[in-house]
């Protein structure tokens, strides 16, 4: 199985440094810094790299469990949210929360959300997660 690889460099004190995280493909490559993290400034943090890679991971790994169920989906988006916030004198990610929303003709809500429940507790990402934040779904067919 293949290894993903990224690299972070950053310069400065915590609140006045700034930083640059790349991966190894080039399709990642991108400045954040104490601002973009924590003050709602624009650009990108790392909580929002997690939230990316739980929504691809996710959306991955439902599209491959409803085919094996014998319901294939035509469209599957989840959107992902990464909270972080502030623990004692530092920060934590407290909750990972995702809205899942897919299109799978011949299922039914009962036999999806079975499905959806064992992907969120089986996909790589969430269960490199699993005990270590909140991760919430709220999924349902369109």
């Amino acid at each position: 199985m293949p290894t993903s690889n990224a690299t972070a460099t950053w310069d400065g004190g915590i609140k006045s440094g700034k930083g640059r995280f790349k991966g190894q493909s080039g399709a990642i490559d991108a400045p954040y810094s104490f601002g973009t993290r924590f003050e709602g400034q624009p650009g990108t943090n790392p909580e929002e790299l997690l939230a990316a890679a739980q929504a691809a991971c996710f959306s991955m790994a439902l599209s491959g469990n409803l085919e094996r169920a014998g319901t294939p989906p035509t469209h599957i988006e989840t959107k992902a949210a990464c909270t972080v916030e502030k623990s004692g004198d530092g920060f934590r990610i407290t909750t990972m929360k995702m809205v899942v929303r897919a299109t799978v003709p011949g299922a039914d809500a009962a036999a999806f959300q079975k499905v959806a429940e064992a992907t969120k507790d089986g996909c790589p990402v969430s269960q490199v997660m699993k005990g270590n934040l909140k991760l919430e779904m709220d999924a349902a067919l369109v």
